[in-house]
């Protein structure tokens, strides 16, 4: 199992990288947020040689018009992983699964050199998705011991805990191998 993190403009652009292999970077949401943060953020990964990813939070509808906003913000570098964030909005709503599923297959469309993954929590995996489609990996949400979610799906990162930044897992022997297999 390697170890990572998650961050978005919550945390400092100087988060501790020592024993990480990989940090996800929050750098859209909907069609009108960028995190402020994201430029600093993205360096300190890139400094530490990290695996990068790029995480966009969803919100129900015009689902090309976000996969464009979110391509257009988030740096353009092949073995970079790009992720969906699914789950419940501030107003409490939520993208459909048809939604989930044709914003990950949108951005497999404009970013063909990048692995899209989807992030959801273990209660939206269980009981709202219906496809368990997952583009090129589940990137699940369980607060459980690291690297043991609730659940039976295949799955290629695991976050376990939230203090002090959300920390995930990933299911890979080696960093080398998250680097090959985050170009494809």
């Amino acid at each position: 199992m390697l170890h990572g993190i998650d961050v978005s403009a919550y945390q400092s652009s100087a988060y501790d990288t020592d024993g990480l292999s990989f940090v996800f970077i929050k750098a859209t949401e909907g069609r009108s947020y960028v995190n402020p943060r994201l430029t600093a953020q993205t360096k300190r990964g890139r400094d530490a040689g990290l695996v990068v990813g790029f995480y966009h939070f969803l919100w129900p509808g015009d689902l090309t018009a976000q996969a464009e906003y979110f391509v257009r913000h988030a740096p353009d570098r092949a073995g970079d992983v790009l992720a969906v964030d699914w789950e419940t909005t501030g107003d409490g709503t939520h993208a459909s699964n048809a939604e989930k599923d044709r914003f990950i297959r949108t951005l497999k469309e404009l970013r063909p050199h990048n692995r899209v993954v989807l992030y959801c929590n273990r209660d939206f995996w269980l009981n709202i998705d219906t496809t368990s489609y997952a583009g090129d990996g589940l990137w699940i949400a369980d607060y459980v011991t690291a690297g043991k979610p609730r659940i039976k799906a295949k799955w290629r990162f695991h976050q376990y805990g939230s203090e002090p930044h959300d920390k995930d897992v990933a299911d890979f022997a080696s960093k080398a191998a998250l680097k090959e297999w985050a170009t494809p």
